[in-house]
């Protein structure tokens, strides 16, 4: 991943990385204390708002995250781009279930960054 423009952008860029890699602490270092993070789809596990960066990271990423192999899934930026603290992206995710499956997936991402965390992310 190229750095990126401006402030916000490789802020959501070191987002993407951490997460890729399963570092979910160093996830919850660029989230601000009242971020949230709101799933849009439904019928999957996750969906809906989850409030608060402790919340993001114990009740929803730890049980995500627990369903893949260690390590899965990756996730590569395709397109970023910026206007103020929102930050649009768009990104392909492959990795593995714990059971062998495959997991592949695309994904649009809207991101607020303030005071250099992110605030909120709609998914």
């Amino acid at each position: 991943m190229a750095a990126g423009k401006n402030l916000n952008e490789e802020v959501v860029r070191t987002f993407f990385r951490k997460l890729s890699a399963s570092d979910l602490e160093g996830v919850r270092a660029v989230l601000n204390k009242g971020a949230y993070w709101e799933v849009m789809v439904t019928g999957i596990p996750g969906t809906g708002i989850h409030r608060g960066r402790d919340t993001i990271v114990d009740k929803f990423l730890a049980p995500i995250r627990g369903m893949f192999r260690p390590g899965d899934p990756k996730i590569k930026i395709v397109n970023i781009f910026s206007r103020g603290p929102m930050v649009a992206i768009e990104t392909r995710v492959r990795g593995r279930f714990r059971d062998g499956k495959e997991y592949r997936n695309k994904y649009s991402w809207i991101i607020e960054v303030r005071r250099n965390r992110i605030d909120a992310i709609r998914e």
